[in-house]
Formats: structure tokens, sequence, C-alpha cells
């Protein structure tokens, strides 16, 4: 996403719970928590707290974190921490998350068979292989199931998508486990392939309002906006739901707005315009940039996402009607790259540049199966487009030497709700960090980053597998190279 510059900081903490579903499936628990209140009069829930001489440490969930001791103004213990909706991917990347309930699975034994498939919180793979093996279809897809809900439910996607398709093959007219299926092909950017095995659930299950909202998100993800909001109407119908009706208001906006649109294809990209409003020479120099952008980022990021990607050119006012972004938004990736070019009739390096920066978002999404934390996916965009942190590395300097930057584990949630000044930071903060592991560690080392985030690690988790840092030490190494660089 394209944003404004100056600064200031909201801290905000989500607690994240990945289900698989639809998209992205997130829960958000409230749980007791200590209250951290930092001298800038930013607010941290932590799980736990601990003072040392210099630093103050907290843990959320299975991360610890540390601030220096001087910002901190006081520590509370007890209370409820507040529940704020969180994203595992970009301010500006396809990270929407439909909070819906996952259908109940429709697998007898099911609870005899989870004991035997899961053991001491991990899949055992003698066990499911031993079930894969018995006469008994019914429960070895059981087995399967269980198993891939599993991995869906810890974030490892690709291993949930072979369990999903072992059980399929025991019982391919389950609607419940096509469902499951068809969520995780389009979690890890199959949503053209997920199409017919959506088209089969709700086809086996007519009358079920999860089969149908299922195939309403597929045909959205796969550039099918008419068909979804048909999909959506059903399954409303046959049950109220607050988010498929957020989802088709959405897609409501986005046909009224795109009713008198064109479409041309490329070999990537399926690009959506008002023909009126574009010349045929702008639109094939603009296929053109983005092709070539497709190519520079194979080679610097040694991954090819799997389907087109669609385009679409709005009017100023359009793009706002339809995205409903925040006013220091420049263009953004929902999972559709949405560019509004009002007064552009050639491809600009200015343009180019944010056509760069969206279609980034696209590659990190998917190689990192819709996980990666926001400050990362800005910040190979960033470098992507051509930015250097050098015009803001004094101030980040002094924020980071005083303490009163914004934490990592607050920039691994969506930017969206920041205002224009508190934007420009989180941006300025997730350039300059993704710039040191780039130059510290190279390019390589952040793909890693994004692959075992797809196998459901957590950020620092992967943070210690790739480059041996958590956040703690990142912050540590990032303040003096910033004062080495830039002085405080």
């Amino acid at each position: 996403m394209v944003i404004l510059p100056t600064l200031r900081a909201i801290a905000r903490i989500s607690r994240v719970r990945a289900l698989v579903l639809i998209l992205v499936l997130l829960a958000a628990l409230p749980a007791a928590a200590d209250v951290i209140h930092l001298k800038n009069g930013r607010v941290i829930w932590a799980d736990q707290v601990r003072e040392s001489k210099d630093r103050v440490e907290y843990d959320l969930g299975e991360d610890t974190y540390a601030i220096p001791k001087s910002s901190v103004e006081r520590i509370e213990a007890g209370g409820v921490a507040p529940v704020h909706a969180g994203s595992g991917g970009s301010a500006g990347a396809s990270s929407d998350a439909p909070d819906i309930t996952p259908p109940a699975p429709s697998f007898h034994h099911e609870a005899d068979v989870a004991e035997k498939v899961i053991r001491d919180g991990k899949v055992d793979t003698d066990a499911l292989s031993s079930l894969g093996q018995v006469s008994n279809p019914e429960l070895a897809a059981t087995a399967y199931f269980l198993a891939g809900k599993h991995e869906s439910d810890h974030g490892n996607f690709p291993q949930a998508r072979r369990y999903y398709e072992s059980a399929l093959r025991f019982q391919p007219d389950n609607s419940t486990l096509l469902i499951y299926y068809a969520a995780t092909l389009m979690r890890t950017g199959y949503a053209a392939e997920a199409l017919a095995y959506a088209q089969h659930a709700a086809s086996i299950a007519p009358d079920s309002p999860d089969a149908i909202a299922m195939l309403g998100f597929v045909q959205f993800a796969s550039d099918h906006t008419p068909d979804a909001i048909r999909s959506w109407k059903k399954s409303l119908a046959l049950r109220p739901d607050a988010t498929v009706s957020q989802y088709l208001a959405r897609a409501e906006r986005e046909s009224t707005a795109e009713s008198d649109f064109l479409q041309r294809e490329s070999s990537h990209f399926n690009l959506h315009f008002e023909g009126k409003d574009t010349s045929e020479s702008f639109r094939r120099d603009l296929l053109a940039t983005l092709d070539s952008e497709y190519d520079d980022l194979v080679r610097d990021l040694g991954y090819s996402p799997r389907n087109n990607i669609a385009v679409t050119l709005y009017t100023q006012q359009a793009f706002f009607d339809v995205t409903r972004a925040p006013s220091w938004s420049g263009a953004i990736n929902d999972g559709k790259l949405r560019i509004p070019i009002s007064g552009v009739q050639s491809v600009t390096p200015e343009l180019a540049r944010v056509l760069k920066h969206e279609l980034t978002h696209s590659f990190v999404s998917q190689m990192s199966g819709n996980r990666c934390p926001t400050w990362l996916n800005e910040g190979v965009a960033q470098i992507e487009e051509g930015k250097s942190s050098a015009s803001s590395g004094r101030q980040l300097a002094q924020l980071f030497a005083s303490g009163n930057e914004i934490p990592f584990n607050v920039l691994e949630g969506s930017f969206m709700s920041f205002s224009a000044p508190e934007a420009t930071l989180a941006y300025a903060e997730s350039l300059a960090a993704t710039e040191y592991i780039r130059d510290a560690y190279g390019m390589s080392e952040i793909a890693g980053i994004l692959e075992r985030l797809s196998q459901g690690s957590s950020t620092e988790a992967a943070l210690r597998a790739t480059v041996h840092s958590d956040y703690r030490q990142l912050r540590d190494e990032m303040t003096s190279k910033l004062k080495g660089r830039y002085g405080e």
C-alpha cells in the first residue's frame, strides 16, 4: 500500500488464532493479562511480564518480546486484554479475514480416531499410515481429515493440503472434506483449482449455507464476482451470517463500480478497466510494465504465483467507494490489485513504483500462505519498489535509541486503521527492519522466513530458524546499526 509522510504511533496488540475454512479464519480470545504503560502513552497487553535491570520482557503466546525499561512508566497486573481484529497478512495485501465458524465435521468415530492420530500435540504419522491401510474408507478419511485439520489449525497449510487430498481419496463426495480442501487450496494460492471442489461441495450439499458460502469465497478469489454474489445471497437465504453479509456488500460495491468495465488478459494478469478512462496504448504499456515487474520478482524471490492476478483501474472516487480504504492509501491489494489512476494517461515512474509495491504483496502473501506479518510484507514491498530508509534513518535511530519505536509484535497486525502519521512510522520501521535482514543475511533468507511462515511457524520462530534472531535481538541489532549509520 502507498502512504503519505510524518510520524506518531498507536500500540495495538492482537491475539490471533489461525483456523481454516475461508481465506483466513481468525478468532481473538480475551484472557487475563498484565498491562505495560509506556511513557509515550502507548499501552501493551501481555500474558506475563518480567523486569530485569535495564529492560522489561513480556510474553504473548509462544513469543517473548523486550523493551527498554527506561521507556516504561508503570506495569499493572491483572485485567482482561481488549480484543482486536488481527491479521497475519499485510495492511495492503490479501489479508481480510472472514470470521466464520467451520461446519461441524460429518465423521463417525471422530473422538476415537483423534486419540490415535494426534499425540502430544503432533500428528502420529505411523498411526495415520496404519489407519489409511484398513478396509474402512470412512475411518481412513476421518484420520486424514483430523490430521489435516490439526495442521490447518497450526498454520501449516501445505501439509494440511496433502492430508486433505489423502482423505478425499477415501471419501471423494464428503462435503465437509471438500469445503476444507477448497479453503486450503485457496489459502495456498490455488483459488482457480479450488473452484471445482467448492462447486462439488455445493452440489452435494445444496442446502448447506457453509458449502455455498465457501463456493462464493472461491468464486470471489478467482475473479468471478457476479457468481460470488449469487452464491452469497443463496447462503444468506439459508442462514443469516454477518461476515457473509459483509463480503456480499463489498462484492456488490465492486460489481456496481465495475458494471461497464472491460477486460484484457496477459500471461500473468487479468486487467479490468473503464474503457472511456484509459487509452489502448496506456493499457498495453501498463500490462507490459506489470509483466516486466512480475519477472523481476520471480528472480528476486525465487517464486512464481500459481494463478493470474486481477488488476482493476479505478477513478479516485470509485477506488475509495469500493475499497473503503483509509484516506492515506494510494493503492491496495486485497487479493486483487486495485489502483486509482485519475488523471494518469501513461505509465509514469510513480505508477510503476505503485504497481511493483502492490504486486509484491501478491508474491509475499502466497509464499507465506497469507501468514506474513505486516511489517515484513510491507518491508519487502518497499524494497522491491526501490525505497530506502536513508531519508528517515536519523529519526529512526533516535526512536530506537530511546525505546519509542513501535514494537515488532504490534507491527505484525494490519496498518489499515492507522492515521497517516502513524502509518508512516510503521512503514519506515518495516522498511528499516527488512533492509537490515536483507543486507545482513540476503534475500534468500527472507524467502526462507516466508516459507517457514507458510508451514505454521510463528514469526519469531521463523526468524530464529533463518537469521538466528528473535524480536529482541533484531531490535538490538537494528538499534546498533541505525546508530552507527545515522547517529542518535
